[in-house]
Parts: C-alpha cells; sequence; structure tokens
C-alpha cells in the first residue's frame, strides 16, 4: 500500500543558524496510509533540550526515529546538526545517541562486550568504554550477560552505550520508565542536561520534563501539533490537559 504524499512542493528549508541543531518544515511521516506526523515545523537550537509530549500513538517515537536518521520523512524538509536527512544520515554517524524502548544490546554478550562492539562501530579507543562504565557504575557488572541484568540496570547500560561516543544529539524515548527511584536518579543524572549538548526528551511527565526543557513540542491524536513553542508558553496543566 502506497504511502501518502504531499501535493504541493517539497518546502525548502530556511538557512539554519550555525547553532540550529533541529530544523523541521512541513514534516509528514505515516504508517501506512496513516499520517502520524503532518506538517510539523519545529526548529531547536544547539545545546537546548525540547521535552516531547503527547499521549501513546501520537508520534513521539517516530519522530525520534526520524531525527536519529532511522527513519525516512515522507514530505518535508528536516536537518539535523546540519545534515540534511535522509540523504545525508550517514554523516550522524557517532553524533546521536539514541535511549529507545528497547535497549539495542545484545542479551548474550556482557557490557562490556557490548560497549565494546559499539565502541568499534565508532572507531572509540577501547579506554571510552571504561570511562561510561565507571560514569553509569556498572563496574562489579560489567562482566554479566545483559539477559541476566534487571530492568534498572539494562537501562543504565543502554544510556552508557548511547553516550559512548560523547554525541552533540541526545534522543531519549521515555528513558525513566519502569525504574526504581534508585534506578531513575542514576539514568536522570546520566542524562541531565549538560552544556553543549542538544536534547529531545519524550515523556508523560509534564511536571519533570518542562522543568528542564527550552522548547516544547506537544503531539495531538490524527497527526495534530497541540503546541510548539518555548516552555515558558506552556504549564504542565496545560500540558496535561492537551492529553485529553
Amino acid at each position: 500500500m502506497a504511502h501518502p504524499t504531499t501535493t504541493a512542493a517539497t518546502p525548502h528549508t530556511p538557512a539554519a543558524a550555525p547553532d540550529a541543531a533541529i530544523v523541521a518544515t512541513g514534516l509528514l511521516s505515516a504508517h501506512g496510509r496513516r499520517p502520524v506526523l503532518r506538517n510539523l515545523d519545529l526548529r531547536l537550537g544547539a545545546g537546548e533540550t525540547l521535552a516531547l509530549l503527547g499521549a501513546n500513538g501520537t508520534g513521539k517515537s517516530t519522530l525520534l526515529g526520524l531525527l536519529a536518521g532511522l527513519r525516512s520523512p515522507h514530505g518535508g524538509a528536516l536537518r539535523v546538526l546540519g545534515c540534511d536527512l535522509p540523504d545525508e544520515r550517514w554523516a550522524l554517524r557517532g553524533r546521536v545517541g539514541f535511549v529507545a524502548h528497547q535497549p539495542l544490546l545484545y542479551r548474550d554478550l556482557t557490557i562490556a562486550e557490548n560497549l565494546a562492539y559499539h565502541a568499534r562501530l565508532h572507531e572509540l579507543p577501547p579506554s571510552r568504554v571504561d570511562e561510561v562504565i565507571e560514569l553509569a557504575q556498572l563496574g562489579d557488572r560489567r562482566d554479566q550477560p545483559v539477559g541476566d541484568l534487571s530492568r534498572g540496570l539494562v537501562q543504565r547500560s543502554a544510556v552508557a552505550r548511547a553516550l559512548l561516543s560523547d554525541p552533540a544529539l541526545l534522543l531519549l524515548d521515555e528513558p525513566l520508565a519502569n525504574l526504581d527511584p534508585v534506578a531513575s536518579d542514576l539514568v536522570a543524572a546520566l542524562i541531565a542536561p549538560r552544556p553543549g549538548r542538544t536534547r529531545v526528551l519524550a515523556s508523560h511527565d509534564p511536571v519533570g520534563s518542562l522543568a528542564e526543557a527550552d522548547h516544547v513540542l506537544v503531539l495531538g491524536p490524527n497527526a495534530t501539533v497541540k503546541y510548539v513553542g518555548p516552555a515558558a508558553g506552556i504549564t504542565p496543566a496545560d500540558a496535561e490537559a492537551m492529553y485529553r
């Protein structure tokens, strides 16, 4: 079944300022004939955090996949870290860290083996594996297979993988979901804002995500955009009301 297409000419992405990490213009993505994102315009500066909110099925994970270069848009224009997607997605290699619902780790390999494998993919020195293992406080578990770990340890391992290349852009898909308070605090510290790193944080926690966001995007059903703008322009109560 064919994907829907736009009838108008593909929009031209405005010339992005050097500090623009993400520029989307008229972005369209669909599952089959059903649009998931439609006419999305978004600009996020380098080093800023975007809170990505919306009920299940409104396109948050789809947008993260587009930004990671793992999906191709069906219309519009998308530029990430100066790369036009999908044509230049190869240039994002090692510059984007993605913490998805799935940990993207091999269950039969140990934490250290998984990270060593990803380090080789990004041509990173073995010492970087040791650094992120210590950063994630996984030193005493480094030789355990991922399949034997608790949910919290797997998530810390997934975050360690995402941080291996010290990415300029960090994409986070509900990174604290189903974690106990101790594991949640550890993961939150690993993915906290830091100078120069752009973050897109998909969450169902308007209070927490708005507190550390510069901009907010709230997606609604039927490929609608409920809100896109500065975090100062929306309250947690406003965001929660948009879920209904």
